[in-house]
């Protein structure tokens, strides 16, 4: 078996079977087309990620999953006539004639059309006939159709498609109100003006463009019958979904995050050993203020002794000299001064480490610690990357910002793909970038032999030094391989820490929810073999570690547009319709907690093990493209033990990054303001 045959068998059995599709003839159908030959050439290794990719002509060959899933739902048998709209490669086209007697195939630019002709003819599809033309007028000389599927968004079902569907004929195509945000709709005929329809998911395509689609880019806009709409119910804001209601049912609402009483709804957690706090994005003052409080409970309340965050560990560790008033090695330093600098340099993190310096201040026999979980010194890193890249290769660095600028393993960009397949700069230097990188970090663990109260021995350090170049070779190609070997260092050193303190030491983490959400409930992990801290953490602590997940409709947030850019406020989009966050907003609760533990809410949680879209913004935020960067699917009760519930939230106060700081005062330490 080739290495494009194994890339297939384990796209169709991950990314297709694991995600739900169960038509035999379309898993069939999936395990024998063999869609590298379907991108172009400099895109085949890329053919079974679960992505789009670009064919040309501002079109792209759709991702696999959404493939099987519209052609699941057309419910195609053999012998079936199929008109397909929109060729774009001939991909969706041929696993239709896997199982179909005939198959018409329209596409509306020429030059595609004939690519995709040659192609199919060249695999030897004779059952496959590519027309150029006008999709939403169909092939009237062709019908009836037994099936008829759509690869472009249309503002409604054209009434064209609708007549020539045969009796009993299926028709699936996507459907919305903007020519970038569609749901799948699914229509049967059953008599001459009869029809069922439904709609399924959300998703995202190109217009469908023609006399009964979109305009032509530029041209004037047209009024649609709305009697052409699909009829599915559409939740209002004055009817909540059913979910929205279950979840006001079974919701505690908090008070304000300064209220005496907000931090006391967490004492359900007191007694667990490691307790996960995340957040939905990097750049929001609630999830920190909210943290915080939650923070100085259990501290103060139940003896956690422990803080460790989501931040490079050399830079935690002068955090934590000052907050136990230890002193400095060598020069006082000033931490958290490389992107995004937003994230720990803000106001609210500031005022938690003034509580937590004037705390230890009072109770030396059981002071707190701090310390970061990204060992590898991440932030650094990458800007020795970038730095490296745009001397020797500009392309190449603008890829590396793109990637960096991901939140996890997977974000699904073609631009992306496109853009590294044209830059041979990773291939010509990753020799040199990795010995630098892993000269970086032998420096930065040589700081750390300085240090007698580090918490990682002598043996760690070689470890790391060992393990330097896999990790830094993976982080220069980006994808879940580093984000595995990050989180599960994250997790090593959270597992020292603990051990470094005696078995009855309690720590609290914060991280994005990307990290401490069990990543086996999400897409990350089910389709990306991704691994992640919460995961390790219920895997090593079971029932003594709690995950708490946080999330937002709308507000404004931190957030820089490239890796590297300036930090901005943005305007956060309110949720999507189909998302957790929608189905939060429809409680019309402004906080709220909801306790996703077995035997509390048992109903409730099994609705929420379906995967729905979830929301993640990290360091990066673009809105313009929200539904293809910032959502993937996850199952919110097997991913947290609890979540928590900001309707609107507002960004994060930086705090300013100083060129000159020696001559701040000295109560000003470690910020510098």
């Amino acid at each position: 078996m080739g290495d494009f045959d194994e890339a297939r068998a384990w796209m169709v059995e991950r990314q297709i079977v694991q995600r739900g599709v169960r038509d035999d003839y379309v898993i069939e159908a999936m395990r024998r087309v063999p869609r590298e030959a379907f991108v172009p050439s400099d895109l085949r290794e890329f053919a079974y990620d679960d992505t789009p990719l670009p064919i040309g002509g501002e079109q792209s060959i759709s991702q696999p999953y959404i493939v099987a899933k519209m052609l699941a739902a057309a419910e195609l048998q053999p012998g079936d006539r199929v008109l397909d709209i929109g060729t774009g490669s001939g991909y969706a086209a041929a696993i239709a004639a896997e199982i179909a007697g005939r198959v018409d195939s329209i596409e509306r630019d020429a030059s595609l059309a004939e690519g995709a002709r040659e192609r199919l003819q060249r695999l030897g599809y004779e059952n496959v006939e590519v027309h150029v033309g006008d999709g939403t007028v169909g092939l009237a000389a062709h019908a009836p159709y037994n099936a008829i599927i759509a690869a472009a968004g249309g503002p409604h079902v054209p009434r064209a498609l609708r007549a020539q569907l045969a009796l009993g004929g299926r028709l699936v195509m996507p459907v919305g109100g903007s020519p970038s945000r569609q749901r799948l709709v699914k229509i049967v005929r059953r008599g001459e003006h009869d029809y069922d329809e439904h709609a399924f998911a959300d998703v995202r395509f190109v217009p469908l463009v023609g006399d009964d689609g979109w305009p032509e880019p530029g041209g004037a806009p047209r009024t649609y019958d709305s009697r052409a709409e699909p009829t599915a119910p559409v939740p209002t804001a004055s009817t909540p979904p059913p979910l929205a209601v279950a979840i006001r049912d079974a919701a505690e609402p908090l008070p304000d995050i300064d209220a005496p009483e907000f931090a006391t709804f967490f004492d359900r957690f007191a007694m667990r050993r490691v307790v996960l706090l995340g957040e939905a994005s990097h750049g929001t003052s609630e999830f920190y203020r909210a943290r915080a409080a939650i923070t100085r409970r259990l501290v103060e309340r139940h003896g956690f002794s422990m803080l460790a965050v989501e931040a490079d560990w050399a830079d935690a560790a002068i955090i934590d000299r000052h907050v136990r008033d230890r002193p400095m090695p060598g020069e006082r330093s000033r931490p958290f001064r490389r992107f995004p600098t937003w994230m720990w340099r803000n106001t609210d993190f500031m005022s938690l480490v003034a509580w937590l310096r004037s705390h230890n201040a009072e109770h030396r026999e059981r002071e707190t610690r701090f310390c970061g979980l990204d060992i590898y010194s991440l932030s650094e890193s990458i800007d020795a990357v970038l730095r490296y890249l745009d001397s020797v290769d500009p392309a190449a660095a603008r890829v590396a910002r793109e990637r960096y600028g991901c939140l996890g393993p997977w974000q699904k960009d073609p631009a992306v793909y496109a853009r590294a397949a044209l830059s041979g700069g990773y291939a010509r230097f990753e020799e040199h970038m990795v010995a630098q990188l892993g000269d970086l970090l032998k420096s930065r663990l040589a700081y750390a032999r300085e240090d007698g109260e580090c918490c990682l021995d002598a043996a760690r350090k070689a470890r790391l030094v060992a393990l330097a170049e896999h990790y830094y070779r993976a982080m220069y190609y980006g994808g879940p391989q580093s984000w595995n070997l990050r989180d599960t260092h994250m997790f090593d050193t959270l597992r020292h820490a603990l051990d470094s303190r005696g078995p009855q030491a309690r720590l609290i983490v914060w991280a994005h929810n990307s990290h401490i959400g069990d990543a086996s409930a999400t897409q990350m992990g089910r389709v990306h073999d991704g691994i992640n801290l919460g995961q390790l953490c219920r895997a090593q602590f079971g029932d003594a570690a709690a995950l708490i997940g946080f999330g937002t409709h709308s507000g404004t947030v931190a957030a820089a547009s490239d890796w590297g850019g300036p930090m901005e406020v943005k305007t956060v989009r309110p949720s999507f319709d189909g998302s957790v966050e929608f189905s939060m907003h429809g409680t019309g609760l402004a906080r709220l907690l909801l306790d996703l533990r077995p035997g509390v809410h048992d109903a409730l949680r099994e609705r929420l093990r379906a995967p729905l879209l979830e929301r993640f913004i990290g360091v990066i935020y673009r809105p313009e493209t929200e539904r293809y960067s910032h959502y993937a699917q996850a199952s919110l009760a097997g991913q947290f033990d609890a979540y928590v519930w900001f309707d609107r939230t507002s960004a994060v106060s930086a705090l300013p990054v100083s060129a000159d700081e020696k001559n701040h005062a000295a109560q000003a330490f470690p910020f510098g303001v």
